[in-house]
């Protein structure tokens, strides 16, 4: 049996009123010195990052809460990626680096605190902040990069991982993160508590790994609910390191923008597997997207077994999307610092490399349907890929689509509908041509 080391056991404070960093990574310390569990008992502990060890297990007793602390001069800056770019960020509230056999468990929660990085980024009134200077400055491509923002899990360099039945609301940037890593495990994690004013809380993304499987998740968010990723652009093609061999079953997929492959998928993306999936009320089913600075290619994905109501778009394949994020280019009377992140998003990839290609795309046995009182979009498909580079081979296979709008599809190259049902009763409305241009 392995030992257990308890918050009690080194009186540390769970009024939350209290920086308890350096006792809690005591806490940890010391289990994993004696391949041991940290058990976090049930109060709320303030903390800022916390760094597990190899061969243990931090285990968050329910009624227990990590309290992510807003004052950012607790945060150290390491290096990690960030939105596909390598450089030095914010680490996460909980953090394993270059770590193996270890494990995050329990019914207790990681709360990042999010209304206040929400506020740096929107301002309290959502027309300020880090946004409002650079969208004047023509630097939106740059905004996300610039304004730090903390991750609640952060997995990286690691392998053996299990992620647990744990909640995390509230997270000031993706919830959790998971970064060139492999046989990981993601089990029954909740994730909560991002309103419409939280931007690029992300759900769950699984970027340049391998052998990862989630499953039994529940997700609420306000932007991708569960994302496979692979580098951005130029860097992401010097890193060259793909998303492969991932598996995402027997989730619930509420609030957000969907089971997505992209945008950042430099690196490359294949053998994914989706199937199981539960909606209700999610912008989005299974989206694709990417841009043409992105390149990458996605292929071999199977898609089964979806069962959505009230959603948006079904199925949202956009590989040109959101320009003003995803085109980064220096104001002609730009004159300031160029910092070395920037350089990276604004050195040009050769013309010469392919545009992203996406092929062999399997969707089958899937159903979309809206409740009588449901008003929002509905529009089965959203599909576009490039005149010079279409998406090859995607079949629908026993699909039943009950829809306002029929939507479009272009540039696809052996489109395949098989068994499949698509019921729409309205016309098209050019205003959803666009999504998600934040």
């Amino acid at each position: 049996m392995k030992p257990v080391f308890k918050t009690s056991d080194l009186a540390i404070d769970k009024t939350g009123s209290v920086l308890v960093t350096e006792q809690l990574q005591k806490l940890i310390d010391l289990a994993a010195q004696n391949q041991g569990i940290a058990l976090v008992e049930k109060g709320t502990y303030l903390t800022a990052s916390l760094f597990l060890k190899s061969h243990m297990e931090l285990r968050l007793e329910e009624g227990a809460e990590l309290l992510g602390t807003t004052d950012e001069s607790c945060y150290p800056v390491i290096p990690t990626r960030a939105a596909g770019i390598e450089m030095d960020w914010y680490p996460g509230i909980v953090n394993i680096n270059n770590q193996t056999d270890v494990t995050v468990s329990g019914k207790g929660t990681i709360n990042g605190q999010g209304e206040y990085w929400w506020n740096k980024y929107w301002g309290t009134d959502q027309t300020g902040g880090y946004r409002k200077e650079y969208d004047a400055k023509g630097l939106r491509w740059a905004c996300d990069y610039d304004c730090r923002r903390v991750r609640n899990l952060v997995v990286m360099e690691s392998d053996h991982i299990t992620l647990k039945d744990f909640t995390s609301t509230r997270s000031g940037f993706w919830n959790v993160h998971v970064c060139y890593s492999s046989h990981v495990h993601v089990d029954g994690i909740q994730i909560t508590a991002c309103g419409s004013n939280s931007p690029s809380t992300d759900g769950i993304d699984i970027d340049s790994c391998e052998h990862v499987l989630v499953e039994n998740c529940v997700t609420s968010c306000n932007d991708d609910s569960i994302c496979i990723k692979s580098g951005r652009d130029a860097d992401g093609l010097r890193v060259n390191r793909p998303c492969r061999h991932i598996t995402v079953q027997n989730c619930t997929i509420l609030a957000g923008f969907g089971v997505t492959i992209g945008s950042e998928v430099s690196g490359g993306v294949s053998d994914i597997t989706l199937r199981n999936l539960n909606y209700h009320g999610t912008d989005c089913g299974f989206r694709i997207k990417s841009s043409i600075a992105r390149k990458g290619y996605i292929k071999n994905v199977l898609v089964e077994n979806l069962d959505m109501v009230n959603v948006k778009y079904p199925f949202h394949f956009f590989l040109n999307w959101n320009p003003a994020y995803s085109y980064c280019e220096l104001p002609k009377d730009y004159t300031g610092e160029i910092p070395v992140h920037w350089q990276k998003l604004l050195e040009k990839i050769p013309d010469e490399i392919s545009k992203t290609k996406v092929s062999d795309i399997t969707i089958r046995n899937v159903t979309a349907r809206n409740e009588d009182d449901y008003q929002g979009i509905s529009r089965a498909f959203n599909i576009e890929a490039f005149e010079d580079v279409p998406i090859e081979r995607l079949t629908f296979d026993h699909v039943s689509l009950s829809c306002r709008e029929f939507g479009i599809i272009n540039y696809v190259k052996d489109l395949r509908l098989l068994d499949t049902q698509i019921s729409v009763f309205g016309a098209r409305d050019e205003k959803n041509d666009e999504y998600d241009n934040r």
